[in-house]
């Protein structure tokens, strides 16, 4: 019998991050992995020979910037960052020759922007010179433990409490209205809205202005950076480091059952009826109803948290189509060839009609796209003149058959050669992942979700997963929440981790502080 100060469930990089925080503290920490290989949502293989895909995420701004990761060193590990010439851009329809676009130098990207309009140009340059002021705060306050009392804090300094007000009613402002009011030319207003449809929040809902300001801020301050060599080399960098601080990490052994005893979690039993005994604690890096409803006895689960539960809110399904192009994509607006990352979906009425058309049940008959090109990214990618690509769109929620998959694909494709025309002849190979082959692949990606659920507000702070339970505590003693699940949700940022193993950690000091015990039986109250 195998046993461990702690046991991890689950080796995407939330479990792995959560591991490396509890082997740095001296702790003997085993993570078990389903999948025949580490990483989750962060991994690539050669789809096709000579071309590296990236089989869910792909770019890493929120790793760049996230407290998680700084301290990790995992360059020691590994790990080396390519960036393209371009962060990203956008233009505001297939007729574009002139897209909007994101420069390494703020005072390039200000210049650019001054072509369409003077204004915009100023205000971009005020836009990062705000940045760089708040920015510490901000990455505080979204991926610290909450509530983020010492990020705050921070803000408030920076800023001081009038000019804090102003800002917080600028970060709440629906994408929709935040870059009407920054903004006069629709191109510039297109940079921030494509970032927030990064996530499933509609445009005109609180929420969706931070995203698409939080992106295209890190886009400008860090680029939007790739690791060398495909997604899979982030994970194997993660992997040494939870080795070399003295974790292991077991692949092809999918948990079964969460061991409870006492109301305290001490071990999980695997597929194969092995039992890992945990001393301290289990994490579990997995979608929340995966936990309450499979992986714990019935018993021990508050009936309050099932009746939550059943009101759990998805993101919309993801459909991938991967490319292996034999040439570099032939764009109608020629400047975005040296962008890694490209939104493509039209003016700000087609990217309200495609909104309209998830939120009412249909398939967009324009869907907006997020694109990559990997080896404008990271030359290692393919051969040299060539392109890795991948596209992805979302279906409607709840729609997940493979027909649905297969006619928003099509009009993918078609988006795509609207912006590229000819792009289809250089197409060499091309994969697509729908929503159930997506979950096939990582038993978290429920339905193709690919953030753990909803972005929206109503499923945030301290009501991710459930009202009661924001952040890594559950009702069971010494087990915790350590996936995308919990708060700050998706996103390869590594905080939800990091969070559960602060949780952990401060559960088992030499004298368990009262705080946290008043913590766990404030949870189990709500929760009755």
């Amino acid at each position: 019998m195998h046993e461990s100060d702690a046991v991890v469930i689950g080796a995407g990089h939330n479990g792995l991050i959560a591991a490396i925080a509890l082997a740095d503290a001296g702790w003997d920490v085993t993570v078990l992995e389903a999948q025949d290989q580490p990483g989750g949502a962060v991994r690539s293989a050669q789809l096709t020979p000579g071309y590296v895909t990236d089989l869910f995420s792909a770019f890493y701004p929120l790793t760049q910037a996230s407290p998680a990761f700084t301290d990790l060193d995992l360059d020691a590990h590994g790990l080396r960052w390519s960036r393209a010439p371009l962060a990203f851009g956008q233009p505001a329809g297939p007729g574009d020759t002139q897209a909007a676009v994101v420069h390494p130098d703020p005072a390039d990207t200000a210049a650019h922007l001054a072509g369409f309009d003077a204004h915009d140009g100023r205000t971009w340059l005020s836009l990062t010179e705000q940045w760089a002021t708040i920015r510490d705060g901000i990455i505080g306050t979204l991926f610290g433990p909450f509530p983020p009392m010492r990020a705050v804090t921070s803000l408030l300094r920076t800023s001081g409490t009038a000019d804090a007000v102003r800002l917080a009613r600028f970060l709440l402002l629906p994408a929709n209205r935040m870059v009407r009011e920054l903004f006069r030319s629709e191109q510039a207003r297109l940079l921030i809205l494509g970032n927030a449809l990064h996530a499933d929040i509609p445009l005109d809902a609180p929420g969706s202005g931070l995203m698409g300001y939080l992106l295209t801020m890190l886009g400008q301050d860090v680029g939007f950076p790739v690791p060398v060599g495909g997604a899979g080399e982030l994970s194997a960098a993660l992997v040494r480091r939870c080795e070399a601080a003295g974790g292991e990490v077991i692949c092809s052994t999918p948990v079964e059952e969460i061991e409870v005893r006492n109301g305290r979690a001490v071990g999980v039993v695997d597929a194969g009826g092995r039992h890992w005994p945990a001393r301290r604690a289990v994490l579990a890096d997995v979608a929340a109803p995966t936990l309450y409803t499979r992986l714990l006895p019935p018993s021990v689960v508050p009936s309050r948290v099932l009746d939550d539960l059943a009101h759990f809110a998805w993101d919309t399904p993801v459909v991938k189509i991967d490319y292996a192009l034999s040439g570099k994509i032939p764009w109608r607006s020629e400047n975005l060839g040296g962008a890694g990352t490209v939104h493509l979906g039209g003016d700000m009425n087609a990217l309200a009609r495609a909104g309209a058309d998830l939120e009412t049940g249909r398939i967009p008959r324009d869907p907006f796209l997020l694109f990559g090109q990997m080896t404008t990214a990271d030359p290692t990618r393919s051969p040299a003149g060539t392109e890795s690509a991948w596209s992805y769109s979302h279906l409607p929620r709840g729609v997940t058959d493979d027909e649905a998959a297969h006619e928003l694909a099509e009009r993918m494709d078609a988006v795509l050669s609207a912006h590229a025309p000819g792009v289809s002849s250089l197409i060499v190979d091309r994969h697509l992942q729908t929503p159930r082959s997506l979950q096939d692949s990582d038993a978290n990606l429920v339905g193709g979700a690919v953030n753990g659920g909803t972005a929206q507000l109503f499923q945030q702070l301290i009501f991710r997963p459930t009202p009661g339970l924001g952040g890594a505590s559950t009702p069971v003693r010494d087990l915790y929440l350590s996936s995308a699940a919990a708060h700050p949700g998706g996103g390869v940022h590594g905080a939800c981790g990091a969070n559960a193993a602060r949780a952990a950690l401060a559960a088992h000091r030499t004298l368990r502080r009262p705080t946290t015990y008043l913590t766990r039986k404030a949870v189990q109250r709500l929760m009755r």
